[in-house]
């Protein structure tokens, strides 16, 4: 069964992965509301992403290049809604601006920097914890996307749903392909969706969340007769493997002066890193 789904992979259409289909309204104010976030720009973008510092959030690439002002949203324990001003976004430098996520032969990842820590209420993920992601592990995969694709009235409600690992996805870049463990990806299961990118795949639970994983793009099932961009493949880039790239650039975004560009490091910068002006 895996190997004939495998096979077929490569003819699924893939989109950005912009909601949790076939997902659980989160409710636990103890459960992944306290790590993950959504990020929003004032063009009317949204994404998802995970904390890994009080001000800082681990989301994708792609989710960060509009010229817009970005804003981070997270719910408080009584899920209220936590707004903060995002004032710098840092790309993995191997990330290549002006392809897809389904073509990007680089890194998908970007970190945020806010303004100001989002609150106490909020729990940041430790990226040194991250573990590796196995065939067959079970996961959980946390978003603020659409439920049902074409009703956007349904997004920004956070949502999580388990799955499986499937393993490498045979994709420009390195990403694992993970999908409903039941449905496999032949008939609509639950998945990524628009809304999900940069959204977490976590390990663990409640209070022993392991960030494993940041959603790059979804696909819908290939027995579906049309294209779908929801409830089939999630394919995700790995944490642990860009972990001292992580570290790195945190560390120089919890540096930087305001009005200042960020450092150009050679080997951890992106050309397409950006500062709010006025910050």
């Amino acid at each position: 069964m895996h190997r004939f789904f495998i096979a077929c992979l490569a003819l699924l259409a893939a989109t950005p992965a912009l909601a949790v289909v076939r997902g659980a309204v989160s409710r636990d104010p103890n459960g992944v509301r306290a790590s993950v976030v959504r990020v929003e720009n004032s063009n009317g973008e949204l994404c998802s992403g995970a904390m890994i510092a009080p001000d800082l959030v681990l989301t994708a690439a792609h989710c960060v290049l509009q010229r817009a002002a970005y804003r981070v949203v997270g719910v408080d324990r009584s899920f209220r809604p936590r707004a903060v001003m995002a004032v710098a976004a840092a790309m993995h430098p191997a990330f290549v601006p002006g392809t897809t996520p389904r073509t990007q032969p680089g890194v998908d990842l970007a970190i945020l920097k806010l303004a100001q820590p989002l609150g106490p209420d909020f729990t940041p993920l430790d990226v040194y914890a991250s573990g590796r992601i196995g065939r067959g592990d079970p996961v959980a995969l946390a978003g603020f996307g659409v439920a049902v694709d074409g009703r956007s009235a349904t997004a920004r409600t956070l949502r999580e749903t388990r799955l499986v690992t499937l393993g490498p996805y045979p994709a420009a870049n390195r990403v694992l392909a993970v999908v409903d463990e039941e449905r496999l990806a032949e008939v609509p299961g639950a998945g990524a969706c628009r809304g999900d990118s940069g959204g977490p795949i976590l390990g663990g639970g409640a209070g022993r969340y392991q960030l494993l994983g940041i959603v790059s793009w979804s696909s819908g099932p290939f027995g579906m007769p049309t294209e779908s961009p929801c409830g089939g493949v999630t394919a995700v880039t790995p944490v642990a493997e860009h972990t001292s790239w992580i570290a790195a650039r945190a560390s120089d975004l919890r540096r930087l002066t305001p009005g200042q560009p960020l450092p150009a490091e050679p080997g951890r910068s992106n050309a397409v890193d950006w500062v709010a002006r006025g910050r």
